[in-house]
């Protein structure tokens, strides 16, 4: 095990920012630390890097503790989602930069560059100022200093977020190439759910600085643990019900399920549920997103929305009102 995390506390201003987090990176692996704005993210990776105190809790890296370990000596490094590169600087003097702190001899600290240069796509722009770089070439830069400095875990806090989108696929690419090419440990915070989805052997879920759930992609998105989790990955509707007899009731559906009778909220993605004889639903809009074409029921009643893939029928084919039928294995139920 790479990088283990056991009851960490972080504290501002009297508030607990980060709360007993306990987790876990195998050495290799790609970890994606996913969540809104403000639920601690950014603060739980500068508490692994030693920028911030702990007011409880251990790290080990190893086996071996580093929370009492200074921050300079953790070979941890941490790119900022600013970059915060040295604008005094050439790229190449920018790469190469904590190799000349370490006092590596000039030869070897320039092949180390041309050779991180040429990784990046970058080879030949040695001599440029940071500032006559584009957005998508200074985060090129900033992940080869990363590199430079060959450290145990890279971590990157929001390492796209001021890319376009044609440039973030393209940084996406070259960040999955260079981690798999080194085997290093990272840890990128988002807050964007298809980078993290795409992109991570594991991802870890934060709330109100709080792991709520962590697993493979697959696992989080296909058996969210609750209520809160199902809702951050959206692409579902949600009906909120009673379950008695063997049966889940809501004032839109009536479904067989195998559980303790109680309130529950249950959990319909679009591919779960699917249009058949009856009239409780109108359509009300169509969403195209270039991958699928989805479509919006209202209940006639209640005024509750259902999305629904279109299957590849023909929209004209798609009645104006109509009922729907599950697929019970795919449904998934919380409750309240």
């Amino acid at each position: 095990m790479k990088l283990k995390v056991e009851n960490m506390k972080v504290v501002f201003s009297k508030k607990d920012v980060i709360s007993d987090i306990n987790f876990s990176v195998e050495k290799g692996e790609f970890v994606s630390v996913l969540g809104a704005s403000g639920c601690g993210k950014s603060t739980f990776l500068k508490a692994i890097a030693g920028i911030l105190h702990l007011e409880k809790g251990n790290i080990f890296v190893d086996g071996k503790r580093i929370d009492n370990v200074p921050a300079h000596k953790r070979n941890i490094v941490l790119v900022f989602q600013d970059i915060r590169l040295f604008p005094h600087m050439t790229v190449a003097e920018n790469i190469g930069f904590a190799l000349k702190i370490k006092k590596v001899p000039g030869e070897v600290r320039n092949a180390k560059v041309k050779s991180l240069l040429q990784q990046i796509k970058m080879d030949g722009l040695e001599n440029r100022k940071i500032n006559q770089l584009s957005g998508g070439q200074q985060q090129r830069v900033a992940l080869a200093r990363a590199l430079a400095a060959e450290p145990e875990i890279l971590m990157l806090d929001e390492p796209f977020s001021s890319l376009d989108e044609n440039l973030r696929f393209d940084m996406r690419l070259l960040l999955l190439d260079i981690h798999k090419k080194y085997h290093m440990t990272t840890i990128m915070v988002t807050h964007n759910k298809d980078e993290a989805l795409s992109m991570s052997d594991k991802i870890a879920l934060m709330d109100e600085g709080r792991i709520i759930q962590s697993g493979s992609p697959e696992d989080i998105y296909e058996n969210p643990v609750s209520y809160k989790v199902a809702e951050y990955f959206g692409d579902a509707s949600f009906f909120e019900g009673t379950v008695g007899k063997g049966k889940f009731r809501s004032p839109e559906f009536m479904v067989e399920c195998s559980l303790e009778e109680g309130e529950y909220m249950m959990m319909v993605r679009n591919d779960a549920v699917e249009p058949t004889e009856g009239d409780d639903f109108e359509f009300v809009q169509r969403i195209y997103t270039g991958k699928e074409k989805e479509y919006i029921y209202q209940h006639c009643v209640t005024g509750s929305k259902i999305r629904c893939r279109n299957n590849g029928k023909k929209t004209d084919s798609l009645p104006a009102k109509t009922s729907f039928r599950f697929k019970s294995e795919k449904l998934r139920y919380y409750k309240i």
